[in-house]
């Protein structure tokens, strides 16, 4: 039955909202443990570790994200593991994002100068020590504006998952035009809503980025 868009209505795409942010959360967690190990292998000066690093990273940027999460919730379903939308969601956007943030702290890493190692060896630091006080806190500093701005495609990316039923922002959206055959005022608010979740974090990405630029 079609009826008029209503206030209950925004209401729920604020609820549908807060799993949009939950599940951009569980995707960080998830892809940010794996972009550590893809950053320490490929940065490594092992060439089988930078090997690996360079197959998984190519591996996962050359399938679309959508093929992710159909894999895990249609084809795992196949053989008999039948994961929960919201399971199968984080498995996907975990490997999604541990590729891409792997990329952008490896990055970090090698492009601190050789100079900086050679420095801290020459005070007597050890491989883990010129890591922990040389090299990551430089690093870091390098790597906050591009990871805060993978973020923000990580949050406008979510909406992926509505193709496996998963209901966040823009499933509810759908949902919500299905009953108010409104779909301009609902698809307006729900891009407002991401507006908000995304414009602030664009803003920080480049305030980051211009003080980087007067560090150097």
């Amino acid at each position: 039955m079609i009826r008029e868009l209503a206030l209950v209505d925004v209401y729920f795409l604020l609820l549908a909202l807060r799993w949009t942010i939950g599940l951009t959360l569980l995707a960080l967690l998830g892809g940010g443990a794996v972009g550590l190990f893809v950053a320490a292998f490929g940065a490594a000066r092992n060439p089988v570790l930078r090997g690996l690093a360079l197959v998984y990273v190519g591996t996962v940027q050359g399938i679309p994200l959508l093929g992710w999460l159909f894999i895990f919730y249609f084809g795992l379903s196949i053989v008999g593991y039948n994961l929960p939308p919201l399971v199968a969601a984080t498995v996907g956007f975990s490997i999604y994002a541990g590729a891409f943030l792997g990329e952008i702290w490896r990055g970090a890493l090698v492009a601190i100068p050789k100079t900086q190692w050679e420095a801290g060896l020459s005070i007597g630091l050890n491989y883990i020590e010129q890591l922990r006080h040389v090299i990551i806190p430089q690093a870091v500093r390098m790597a906050i504006a591009p990871t805060v701005g993978f973020v923000v495609q990580l949050i406008k990316n979510t909406s992926l998952a509505a193709v496996i039923g998963f209901v966040e922002l823009t499933r509810e959206g759908q949902l919500t035009t299905a009953s108010t055959f409104q779909p301009f005022s609902v698809y307006l608010l729900v891009a407002l809503m991401y507006f908000s979740l995304c414009y602030p974090l664009t803003q920080y990405s480049r305030v980051l980025e211009r003080k980087r630029r007067v560090l150097r």
